[in-house]
């Protein structure tokens, strides 16, 4: 067989738990449901592990666990909650990846993400490395193999990161097709101008890297993808396969896969009964012989790449001013209110930018009394949060330090990791993807920001706040009631903090 299909689902969702309680508060936006993941996770998450495939007659011919056909990655902050929330669908989930390492000659559908889903090139050397590390950590210990792939966020790629997963032993990613700069076949010296999107995305890609190293690319097929998400290609499983398998050159020459990546909430939650259109293309390709489902990693392993690539850096998927949708007021947002802009988001990114350098001396300086390596430890931190227990924390905390820790010592310690663990939550995406400082996902950032601060305090570090509050005005909302940056901080985060405070010394 010559001819392959591929679907990655990249299924995520933001962090929501309120940073002093651990609970996700009530969203009215998300009505009937009590908040967006409860609702996402009932229209896509559950659903998408027992799909049933109908025929003409609206008959049950099986149900299947998409899961276990397709590419996918989980955002590991939504599988946290997952486990919790519905153990059962969390269970099918790992036990797809399993089910496929079956099919797909020992490769499973799932892969690792870049941990809180922060955009990797405007992110600091240190921060990048342990989001990688953080992700692969993650994926290790929920899916009892190491990843062969991992998703970046909003594939929003530089060289740096890109040297990053090639040193921590990640095999490929993938990325949107005008993201790629230029082709050349291997060995031969003449390269082709990609740039405008026009790159064969059938074909597997080398990148090499200045270190020496490379990293396989899979650029995917962004006009297919496209009608998927914002289309009605999902009204029809066959067609949809027409649609994948109609892609084909001819002749065909060599062996190719024709692929796309999408959200994985597309498959049910943006488009109802999106997942049993999956299922049902997947199911009708295998029936009429039209192609062989595969995943990368199978498809790599038996079709090394012949081409290699150079990548635009600072580029990203959804974005087409590169990385600047989470900095700038660059055109991209959703566009329901026509005359808002999005200039809050320069002073909102240098605001938190400029918190996590205050941060950053801070804990070098504190940790420099416990550990040589004060970034290593934040690095295996990773490590006591996906199984909180002393002993874990004795392993890969207590264990390196330069001398024998008290109980003071490691309160402190633990203290300055969790500064550190918020310092990048306050990086999640999200916080910037949509129209306007006052949404829900921006208001969770801040809290992180908050956490931080509050932590940071009591560690010795002074007040950071009244600083970071003066620099958070310049973000205007375009809400009149709402002011700027720092309104909605008084009136959204200062309040969430003051109530557990409260409670804590009743």
């Amino acid at each position: 067989m010559k001819k392959y299909i591929c679907v990655h689902g990249h299924f995520y969702q933001p962090p929501r738990e309120n940073p002093w309680t651990g609970v996700i508060e009530k969203q009215p936006s998300a009505a009937p449901s009590h908040d967006w993941n409860e609702r996402v996770a009932k229209e896509c998450y559950i659903p998408n592990a027992k799909t049933e495939i109908l025929d003409s007659w609206k008959v049950t011919v099986k149900t299947v666990n998409n899961y276990a056909q397709i590419s996918f990655n989980f955002g590991p902050t939504l599988l946290s909650w997952l486990e919790k929330a519905y153990p059962q669908t969390y269970k099918l989930i790992l036990e797809a990846d399993q089910i496929s390492t079956e099919r797909f000659s020992g490769h499973g559908s799932a892969i690792a993400q870049a941990y809180n889903h922060m955009i990797m090139p405007l992110a600091n050397d240190r921060d990048k490395r342990t989001q990688v590390m953080w992700g692969i950590k993650d994926f290790q210990f929920r899916f009892k193999r190491n990843p062969e792939g991992m998703w970046l966020p909003e594939t929003a790629v530089d060289v740096q990161t890109l040297e990053i997963l090639a040193e921590q032993g990640v095999v490929y990613t993938i990325l949107a097709p005008h993201q790629a700069e230029s082709v050349t076949q291997i060995g031969v010296d003449e390269w082709e101008d990609v740039s405008d999107g026009s790159i064969d995305t059938q074909l597997t890609y080398l990148c090499r890297l200045p270190s020496g190293k490379a990293m396989n690319i899979f650029f995917y097929n962004g006009y297919i993808a496209n009608e998927v998400a914002f289309g009605n290609m999902l009204n029809d499983g066959a067609d949809f396969a027409k649609r994948l398998v109609k892609q084909y050159p001819k002749p065909l020459g060599r062996v190719r896969v024709s692929h796309i990546a999408n959200d994985g909430e597309t498959y049910g939650h943006h488009h109802k009964f999106g997942n049993m259109a999956l299922a049902f293309m997947l199911y009708h390709v295998e029936k009429m012989r039209l192609a062989k489902i595969t995943v990368y990693g199978e498809f790599l392993s038996k079709n090394p790449p012949e081409f290699e690539v150079k990548i635009k850096e600072n580029t990203s998927w959804s974005c087409c001013h590169g990385v600047e949708r989470w900095r700038a007021n660059c055109g991209c947002r959703l566009g329901l209110h026509k005359e808002w802009n999005q200039e809050w988001r320069k002073p909102l990114r240098e605001s938190l930018d400029w918190l996590r350098d205050q941060l950053t001396p801070f804990y070098e300086r504190s940790m420099a009394e416990y550990y040589d390596d004060p970034w290593q430890v934040r690095n295996d931190y990773i490590n006591a949060l996906l199984s909180p227990s002393e002993e874990t924390l004795t392993k890969y905390v207590w264990s390196k330090a330069l001398r024998q820790l008290s109980a003071d010592d490691k309160r402190k310690i633990k203290n300055l990791l969790e500064i550190q663990h918020y310092a990048m939550l306050m990086f999640t995406s999200c916080g910037w993807f949509f129209d306007d400082i006052s949404g829900l996902e921006s208001i969770q950032i801040l809290q992180y920001a908050a956490r931080a601060m509050q932590l940071a305090k009591k560690a010795g570090a002074g007040n950071l706040e009244e600083e970071f509050l003066n620099r958070l005005e310049s973000a205007k909302s375009n809400v009149p009631e709402m002011k700027n940056g720092r309104a909605i901080y008084n009136q959204f985060v200062t309040p969430a903090r003051d109530v557990k405070e409260k409670k804590k010394n009743v």
